[in-house]
């Protein structure tokens, strides 16, 4: 099992940065991928970006690209996600997730075997 922990959400101004971070612990070596999604009330969870094969390769939506960027620290065992040019529409619970068997694509949240618990990330106009 692996286990996945969020922080780093919090209030802040249209147009500015937060970054979150998701430490995983547990059969870490089991992890091929990481993601980042995002579920507004009222919306179905969303696929922001996922880092692959220990930071080899990211992608991202394109509603986040050039904007948002995924990094890993490998000795700590932690992905972040720097946000950079917030919006309102950003507002959000994110989500962190972890995928073991390589299946699916990318922005397929069924293609994930483990989950945070979210941090609520709210951008004000």
């Amino acid at each position: 099992q692996v286990q996945l922990v969020e922080s780093g959400g919090g209030l802040v101004q249209a147009g500015g940065s937060l970054r979150l971070s998701c430490e995983a612990s547990g059969r870490t070596y089991s992890i091929t991928a990481m993601a980042w999604f995002r579920q507004a009330p009222g919306k179905e969870r969303e696929w922001v970006g996922t880092s692959t094969y220990r930071g080899y390769s990211s992608y991202y939506s394109e509603s986040v690209k050039d904007r948002f960027t995924i990094s890993e620290d490998k000795d700590k065992d932690t992905v972040s996600l720097q946000m950079n040019s917030l919006r309102p529409e950003d507002t959000a619970v994110y989500y962190c997730a972890a995928q073991g068997r390589i299946r699916g694509n990318v922005d397929d949240r069924y293609a994930y075997d483990w989950w945070g618990q979210g941090t609520q990330v709210t951008v004000s106009s």
